[in-house]
């Protein structure tokens, strides 16, 4: 899938099979994230593979609007240094890691957006750093309308020259 059709399609995934993912596809996913560009090169990132289902079902009962990370077969939690770019680089990564999971058929969801401090415990991670988000990630359970969205219409978000000047 081109990188467009990607963009264009990609749906919040929140219902897994039990299928598990294969290495290689963690492996493209993990590297989409780590090649992200970042503010001076900080890259002010870790990525926390979890798939141990005990530690899947804990991440799923700490994060109030993620219980279903419990039934993904993998999620990778997102860790960040406290840097000035640190949660715009590392929103750019999930992006890129969502993005290239999509493209081979794996769905994945944006699971909270700090208030994750409990995981810290839980998977060891340094007081110093931040939990930015949770990725649960799995091939979706039904078929997904790819690319069925609803959208503000391009002459509503998009300006020519100026403000109120739509680009049609």
């Amino acid at each position: 899938m081109d990188t467009f059709e990607a963009v264009r399609t990609l749906l919040a995934v929140r219902s897994y099979q039990a299928k598990p993912v294969p290495d290689a596809v963690v492996r493209r996913i993990l590297e989409a994230g780590r090649l992200t560009g970042s503010g001076m090169n900080r890259q002010p990132w870790h990525f926390i593979v979890a798939r141990n289902p005990e530690t899947l079902k804990s991440l799923g009962a700490l994060a109030s609007s993620g219980p279903y990370i419990a039934q993904a077969p993998l999620a990778i939690v997102i860790a960040t240094d406290k840097s000035r770019f640190a949660v715009s680089d590392a929103s750019r990564a999930i992006q890129s890691m969502m993005l290239t999971a999509w493209a081979d058929g794996v769905g994945s969801n944006w699971v909270g957006f700090g208030g994750l401090d409990k995981a810290k415990a839980l998977l060891d991670i340094p007081a110093g750093l931040d939990v930015l988000a949770i990725l649960p990630f799995g091939y979706p359970a039904r078929a997904v309308g790819k690319g069925r969205k609803q959208r503000k219409a391009l002459s509503e978000v998009a300006h020519l020259e100026r403000y109120g000047h739509p680009f049609e």
